[in-house]
């Protein structure tokens, strides 16, 4: 037998017992000739003692030991001496003096980096590359068990609230839908390819139309993006639900009954409102500058354009005189002098004139008054409305931003979110709170947008949304403003769902292709199954996928997605432990008909 017991569970219950442990040495400490080793394996650590008195041979062997090698020894369990326990160790109350033999099971070169002690100074291109090596490390380990917990936990609950996992194909065909599609060559059909799904979008739905009325998986999605902090590379997971007959207060019950009962199932982190926060896309615009916004902390923006309309600079006032086009926004921060150096100060225009901005103004309120560089520019009843709309008092700055809709609400809410942390980061009290969870649902998307590349209407979101007003929504004349039901639901900042009521009528499905100039030749050519299944009674349906390797990273407080995955890619988009990509033999090529051309650099 190599082991006995795990490198955790002994306890004094077990002194005086004769046991088997295999497992790591993780150090090795030499106290006058007498040789202590920490062995540990996932489960914990116990600290083994070589004394020459007691064994010889096995004092000579532990000798030779390094850090990682593998071993095997049979030893006897026995209390520390008095004073020596270890509180800070489940094993702390014990040590194993050896009485028998000890072998060792592997050797190991030296590791490429330090794994029980300063292990965040290791580059993680290094990390990945030997990732092996780095699932030894507590933190890393510690988060592979909570993907286990978390992905049992989840699977248990759908099943139970009787929905059907249902695994969809990998290998299908290319849709212009969200991303780039990752494509495989055919060998059998020359020429063509499969795509790796970017979401199972269409198979979810297909199911819904084949009575399956309450599906989900833990699906695996392929987007050729590029990766971020929040976003893996080439791969990720996503809880992916559908259900037929639902409305979207339907999903929502569902989802909040899931989230509240998974927080507390798996982290000691707490939802700050059991009933989540809901606003609609335009009012989480105008209120925080993003779709996406971080309710753990106020700060929102406030509308002061009628305010800047009466101002005596030309610039300001022709800004703030076109509400239906330009916004005036304004962020107050209480206290600034306690949080912000001066130098910070002016840093601040620096900062959203990388996010297009023209300027930043600012008011500070002094105890004279409102004061700063913009003031002759207002009346008097100017300032003292500016006081009143934003509730400035003593010592507290606003800072404010003019310029188009889209544009100011962008910069300001990154701002907001620039200002926040900087305060976080100086404060004693928690103006971040890292151990709660604010939910919030952004509802109402509008259904088109402007595609940025081609500068025409194109879909803003999921293309098979359900329109607000159903096909009589497509008789607006500026499609902009029309609206979907689709929704996405925030959490501390991050998108961590997202979701709409499906649009199961094949004519507003075509129209709603057609509003963005395709044609139902070519519906029916690109999204071929569900052309021809929706004209075999499809159901009213629904549905959402959650980013789960998102919530992981949330729960787990980790600064980036890619320590949630056993074998993550680098943020090159490469698999650095198994050299991927890679180049392929000339015969495999062949096989594929494909022929790889260089091209010209100029």
């Amino acid at each position: 037998m190599l082991r006995t017991h795990k490198c955790n569970e002994l306890s004094s219950k077990n002194v005086g017992e004769e046991v088997v442990l295999s497992g790591w040495v993780s150090n090795r400490r030499d106290h006058w000739g007498i040789i202590f080793i920490d062995l540990r394996d996932r489960y914990g650590l116990t600290q083994v003692v070589f004394d020459p008195k007691d064994s010889k041979d096995s004092w000579e062997l532990a000798d030779t030991f390094r850090s990682e090698y593998v071993i095997k020894a049979t030893w006897t369990v026995r209390a520390r001496p008095e004073g020596q326990a270890n509180p800070n160790m489940k094993t702390g109350e014990i040590e194993i003096i050896i009485n028998k033999e000890v072998e060792i099971l592997s050797k190991s070169k030296t590791p490429p980096f330090e794994l029980d002690w300063h292990w965040d100074l290791a580059n993680e291109e290094i990390r990945y590359k030997h990732r092996y090596i780095d699932l030894r490390r507590a933190k890393a380990l510690e988060n592979i068990k909570f993907r286990s917990n978390f992905v049992h936990f989840t699977k248990s609950w759908f099943i139970e609230k009787d929905f059907l996992d249902v695994q969809t194909p990998i290998f299908t065909a290319s849709s212009p839908e969200w991303a780039r599609d990752f494509v495989i060559p055919s060998r059998l059909h020359p020429g063509k390819f499969y795509a790796l799904p970017q979401a199972p979008q269409q198979y979810k739905q297909l199911l819904m139309v084949g009575w399956i009325d309450k599906y989900f998986q833990i699906a695996p999605c392929f987007r050729d993006e590029d990766p971020r902090a929040d976003r893996h590379a080439c791969e990720f997971y996503q809880i992916d639900c559908e259900m037929s007959f639902v409305e979207q207060e339907d999903i929502f019950e569902v989802v909040e009954n899931y989230f509240t009962d998974l927080i507390p199932a798996v982290s000691d982190k707490t939802i700050v409102n059991s009933k989540f926060t809901r606003m609609t896309f335009d009012e989480s615009i105008e209120n925080y500058g993003t779709d996406k916004p971080d309710l753990r902390y106020e700060m929102k923006l406030i509308d002061v354009a009628d305010i800047f309309a009466k101002s005596t600079n030309e610039i300001f006032s022709s800004i703030a005189s076109d509400t239906d086009k330009n916004r005036v926004k304004a962020i107050k921060v209480e206290k600034w002098d306690e949080y912000f150096s001066k130098t910070q100060m002016k840093n601040f225009e620096k900062f959203v004139r990388q996010h297009w901005a023209q300027g930043l103004g600012y008011f500070q309120m002094k105890e004279e008054g409102l004061k700063g560089p913009l003031n002759k520019f207002f009346s008097e009843d100017d300032l003292a409305e500016i006081v009143e709309r934003t509730q400035l008092k003593t010592w507290d700055v606003i800072f404010f931003g003019a310029a188009d809709k889209e544009t100011v609400c962008n910069y300001m809410g990154k701002f907001r979110v620039h200002l926040s942390g900087l305060i976080d980061k100086v404060t004693d009290w928690k103006f971040i709170d890292k151990d709660i969870l604010a939910f919030a649902w952004i509802t109402d998307f509008p259904m088109f947008e402007i595609n940025e590349i081609t500068g025409k209407v194109d879909f803003g979101h999921n293309p098979f949304s359900m329109p607000k007003g159903w096909i009589k929504a497509f008789e607006e004349e500026d499609l902009l403003k029309v609206s979907s039901v689709q929704y996405d639901l925030a959490c501390n900042g991050f998108e961590v769902l997202s979701g709409s009521i499906r649009n199961h009528d094949i004519a507003a499905l075509i129209k709603a292709f057609e509003k963005v100039g395709r044609t139902e030749a070519e519906v029916k050519e690109k999204f071929w199954a569900m052309y021809e299944a929706f004209q075999y009674w499809v159901p009213p349906h629904g549905g959402f996928a959650i980013g789960m390797d998102r919530i992981m990273m949330i729960l787990k407080d980790e600064p980036n997605i890619r320590e949630v995955y056993a074998f993550p890619k680098s943020g090159k988009a490469q698999d650095l432990m198994m050299n991927a990509p890679a180049f392929i033999e000339e015969t495999q090529l062949e096989e594929l008909h494909i022929e790889v051309v260089e091209k010209d650099e100029y």
